[in-house]
C-alpha cells in the first residue's frame, strides 16, 4: 500500500493563503535544513527534502497550484521523471539554491558576480604599536608594506614585450564554463570560474621574465598612516587604494592598519571613559584640601570634601577618551580616591594619633574613664595585661 502523501501547505508550513514570497520564504528553509549535502547519509532527511521539493513545485507555479486546491494530489497522479516520480521539469530552483550553497547549483545571482569584469583587488592588513597616549589624541606613524607595482617590463600586461595576452579558448574570453549535471530535479545548469584564465578570459602564451606573467613586481615601500583620535586597541584605521591591484581593470583594495595599544602604568580605559586610583593621605581625607590627579592632559588640582571615606569615586567631565565621529565630544575621567593609612610614624606623630583618638572619643578610653577601675590578668608569659571594665 502507497504511503499517502501528506498536504503540501502542511509539508512547507504556510496558510492556504500564502503569497509566493511565503511559500518560497518557507521552502529556503526547509530545503537549506534537509538538503542531501548538508545531511549525508541521512535518508530521512533526503525524504523530507523531496517532499519539500514537490510541495514547492507545486505551490510555487500558478496553474499547477490552481490544480491542486482544486483536486488536491489527484491532479498529478501519473506524473513522471524527477525524484520520486513526480515531474520537477518548469519549476526553476536555481535562485534559491544560490543564496543557500553559493554558485553550486549555478543560475543565482553568485555566479552571476562572477564574470570578467572589474573586480576590486584584496584588501592588505598590518599592524602598528601605539602608546595609550597616541591613542587618545591619535598620532602619524610609518609603516612598510610590500606592495605590488605594475612591471615596467610589460606595462603590467604579463606578456612578453612584442606579445600579448590572447582570449581563453575554453570559455571564449569570458571567464566562465557552463556545464550541466543530473539532480533530484532533472537536468541543473551549473557555472564555474575557468579554470585556464583563472576568470580573466585571457591567457598568455609566453610569459614576461620579469615579473613572470603576473603583471606585478613587489616592492617594498613606506607609508605613513594617520592613527585617528580615540582609536582603541584591536581597531584598524583604512588607507584607501593601497592594497592587492584590482582583476580586468578593478581598482586597488585597502590597508587595513590594526593598532596595538600599549598598557598605561595609571589608567585604564573602557569605552571613551578613562579610570585610575588616586591615594589620598588620612589628614586630607578627614578635613578636606586640594590634591593633584593625573589626567591625560596633564596634572589637575581637585578639592577632596571633608570625611571623604576610601573608595569615594569622582567624575572628572570632559578629560577621557574623544569620540571617533566628533572630535569635540570626549568622554569623562572617573577616580577612586583611596584613603591611605600610615605604617610608619614618629613617636610625636604617634602622640598626636592617640591625642586625636581620645578627643573623638575612643572606646577604649571611654570604658576606662566610665569605670575608673583597672583590672588585670596575666598571659601566658607571665606578663600582666590591663584591661578595664
Amino acid at each position: 500500500m502507497a504511503e499517502q502523501k501528506r498536504d503540501y501547505y502542511e509539508v512547507l508550513g504556510v496558510d492556504k493563503n500564502a503569497d509566493e514570497a511565503a511559500i518560497k520564504k518557507a521552502y529556503r528553509v526547509l530545503a537549506k535544513k534537509y538538503h542531501p549535502d548538508m545531511n549525508p547519509g541521512d535518508k530521512e532527511a533526503e525524504k523530507k527534502f523531496k517532499e519539500a521539493s514537490e510541495a514547492y513545485a507545486v505551490l510555487s507555479d500558478p496553474e499547477k497550484r490552481r490544480q491542486y486546491d482544486q483536486f488536491g494530489h489527484a491532479a498529478f497522479d501519473g506524473g513522471a521523471g524527477g525524484a520520486g516520480g513526480f515531474d520537477f521539469s518548469g519549476t526553476d530552483f536555481s535562485d534559491i539554491f544560490s543564496d543557500i550553497f553559493g554558485d553550486f547549483f549555478g543560475g543565482g545571482r553568485s555566479s552571476r558576480t562572477r564574470s570578467n569584469g572589474p573586480m576590486k583587488g584584496a584588501n592588505l592588513r598590518t599592524s602598528v604599536r601605539i602608546t595609550f597616549e597616541e591613542a587618545v589624541f591619535g598620532c602619524k606613524k610609518e609603516i612598510d608594506l610590500t606592495v605590488k607595482e605594475t612591471c615596467k617590463t610589460c606595462n603590467g600586461s604579463g606578456a612578453k614585450p612584442g606579445t600579448s595576452p590572447e582570449t581563453c579558448s575554453k570559455c571564449g574570453g569570458k571567464g566562465q564554463v557552463v556545464f550541466t549535471q543530473q539532480s533530484f530535479f532533472g537536468t541543473v545548469r551549473n557555472v564555474q570560474t575557468c579554470p585556464d584564465c583563472q576568470g580573466t578570459g585571457k591567457v598568455i602564451k609566453e610569459k614576461c621574465p620579469d615579473c613572470r606573467g603576473t603583471g606585478y613586481i613587489p616592492m617594498r615601500k613606506r607609508y605613513s598612516v594617520d592613527i585617528p583620535a580615540g582609536i582603541d586597541n584591536g581597531q584598524s584605521t583604512r588607507m584607501p587604494g593601497l592594497g592587492e591591484p584590482g582583476i580586468n581593470g578593478g581598482p586597488r583594495g585597502d590597508v587595513l592598519v590594526e593598532v596595538i595599544v600599549g598598557r598605561h602604568p595609571i589608567f585604564q580605559r573602557q569605552d571613551f571613559n578613562i579610570y585610575s586610583t588616586v591615594p589620598v593621605s588620612f589628614a586630607v581625607a578627614a578635613l578636606g584640601g586640594e590634591i593633584l590627579i593625573d589626567t591625560v592632559d596633564g596634572k589637575v588640582i581637585y578639592d577632596v570634601k571633608p570625611g571623604t571615606q576610601t573608595d569615594t569615586k569622582v567624575r572628572l567631565r570632559g578629560k577621557g577618551v574623544p569620540s571617533w565621529r566628533n572630535k569635540d565630544v570626549r568622554g569623562d575621567h572617573y577616580v577612586t580616591l583611596v584613603v591611605q593609612v600610615p605604617d610608619k610614624l614618629s613617636h610625636e606623630a604617634k602622640e598626636l594619633l592617640r591625642q586625636f583618638d581620645a578627643v573623638t572619643g575612643d572606646s577604649l578610653n571611654a570604658a576606662k574613664n566610665a569605670s575608673g577601675q583597672e583590672q588585670g590578668s596575666e598571659n601566658k608569659d607571665g606578663k600582666r595585661r590591663k584591661f578595664w571594665k
